[in-house]
């Protein structure tokens, strides 16, 4: 039997082992008692026969050495617990009747402490074994009645008495092993729940580190007392917490003062001081018992930047359908219009044909780049060496464009490589060299395609300058739109799709400020 519930050794939880080290404390106090009184032996206090002598020393120091033992053994021997709890118990049952033979019967009183003993043993063991205790218990006190009537004297009341204190041992076993049954189950339910509660906590943080929003957690007073990363961000500052909102923006504490007078679900715009960014705010209170409010911070700019984002996404799907609708009459416009001008001679008819003919040209060339615009992810890239490519490209440009050579001037340093999709680098620089030249003096050097190192490690930049009057101010903001141009023949679609291209490739493309001017740059990536 004891090898069946050994089994489940394995599965003791560290409450069990520490519940059996108090019981066998308890057991280790009882037996030191019992050592006094039998040394002290005999006294006015002494609970023992004054008859027992000698046998009360050693069965009481034996004793004293059993639970000291038991109790070594529940620290340094971690095993076989149900066999220890069985083999405590037996010690406990056989001591305890022999105390009471010695002691008179059970008019001395001491099988009181057997039921102690199968109290501790039910909350302290498992399973059925508590009904095993009691049945020896019982037994062992029946058997002690039978031989004192037998061998001294027969008192039915005795017997009595023993049947009451064996009623006794099963009721309080059993009554104990429910109540450890109850808060072995409480204490699983508590740690489950504390796993629960410990995982969701994770979760939730995680969730709220990573969120787009910046949050702040205030008490009614307008103290911080939790934030996340991105609340650090939006308001510009290191930690915020263990401060009052006011300390770091006065608009923000006034708009949570008239909050928390006329409380309402509408967001409230509110500019960060630090970092000059528009904030749309939302306070909402929660049911928490100290009150606390939660504070949700969301960057307009990067809300405009969303929308505008999926505007222009979809604008791009519809004109990539209405490209692909166009070239066919547009080809058929072309090949009509150079027919028509081969067989004309007056020469009012011809500038007409001319102008249809380049207007037509110019929607073809804006049909072009909304189709490549489309074409934007599928990028391949690889590793360019720009001492070789940008030479080539800028002598076959200017080739094409019959531009003087030495208008375009190249200047090396760093590690001059550049991962990027050739093609895409093809049209990207013709883009920009193309602008260049457009708003440049035309003279020699004037637009210089400048290479050098990254401001981080790893990256590259490459700066078309020219010399020309710059971009204005009023439209830097704009120049990367899509159809914003300022040239008369432009498609206002070179630098979106520029910077597009650019993204694809994990680059980006943005307008510099410059003395004299325009410096376009674009950082990529020189290693990988």
């Amino acid at each position: 039997m004891l090898k069946k519930f050994d089994a489940g050794a394995a599965q003791v939880s560290e409450t069990h082992w520490k519940s059996l080290r108090y019981f066998n404390l308890y057991r280790l106090c009882i037996a030191g008692l019992l050592f006094a009184s039998a040394i002290v032996h005999p006294s006015f206090f002494s609970i023992l026969s004054p008859y027992g002598g000698l046998f009360h020393q050693v069965l009481t120091s034996a004793y004293l050495a059993a639970t000291a033992l038991s109790l070594i053994g529940t620290h340094y021997f971690r095993r076989r617990f149900n066999a220890q709890l069985s083999v405590q118990v037996l010690v406990d049952v056989l001591v305890f009747t022999l105390l009471i033979h010695t002691g008179g019967g059970l008019r001395s009183g001491l099988g009181a402490m057997l039921l102690v003993t199968l109290a501790g043993a039910g909350l302290v063991g498992q399973g059925r074994l508590v009904l095993f205790y009691a049945a020896t218990a019982t037994l062992s006190v029946l058997f002690e009645q039978v031989y004192r009537a037998l061998v001294l004297d027969f008192e039915a009341v005795n017997f009595f008495q023993a049947g009451l204190l064996s009623a006794g041992f099963f009721g309080i076993a059993i009554s104990a092993r429910l109540l450890a049954s109850r808060v072995i189950a409480n204490e699983e339910l508590a740690r489950k729940r504390g796993v629960d509660l410990n995982n969701q906590t994770l979760i939730s943080q995680r969730v709220i580190e990573e969120m787009q929003d910046g949050v702040l957690v205030l008490d009614h007073d307008g103290w911080v007392k939790q934030h996340n990363p991105r609340s650090e961000q939006l308001l510009g500052l290191g930690d915020p917490s263990n401060r009052k909102l006011e300390d770091y923006s006065t608009e923000l504490a006034r708009r949570f003062a008239a909050w928390r007078e006329h409380a309402s679900d509408e967001p409230v715009l509110v500019r960060a001081p630090a970092s000059g960014t528009q904030l749309r705010v939302r306070f909402i209170s929660t049911d928490s018992s100290e009150r606390d409010v939660l504070v949700f911070l969301e960057d307009t700019g990067l809300l405009q930047e969303q929308a505008r984002q999926l505007k222009l996404a979809a604008l791009g799907r519809l004109t990539a359908n209405i490209a692909h609708e166009i070239r066919n009459p547009l080809s058929a416009i072309n090949h009509a219009g150079e027919l028509l001008r081969e067989e004309c001679s007056d020469p009012t008819t011809d500038r007409l044909l001319r102008m249809v003919l380049e207007n037509a040209q110019r929607v073809e060339r804006i049909v072009s780049d909304v189709l490549e615009l489309g074409r934007r992810d599928r990028a391949y890239r690889e590793q360019i060496d720009l001492r070789q490519a940008l030479p080539t490209l800028v002598e076959e440009y200017t080739i094409k464009e019959k531009r003087v050579a030495g208008v375009v001037q190249c200047e090396f340093s760093g590690l001059a490589t550049m991962f990027f999709d050739r093609s895409h680098f093809h049209q990207v620089l013709s883009n920009l060299v193309g602008n260049a030249l457009r708003y440049s003096q035309g003279n020699i050097g004037s637009v210089c395609l400048r290479i050098q190192n990254g401001v981080h490690q790893g990256w590259v930049e490459l700066h078309v300058v020219d010399d020309g009057k710059g971009v204005d101010e009023s439209h830097s903001e704009h120049i990367f739109e899509p159809f914003f141009t300022t040239h008369s023949r432009g498609t206002g679609l070179g630098l979106y799709i520029a910077r597009e291209l650019c993204e694809a490739n994990g680059a980006r493309l943005d307008l510099l400020n410059s003395a004299s001017g325009a410096d376009f740059c674009i950082t990529g990536r020189a290693v990988e």
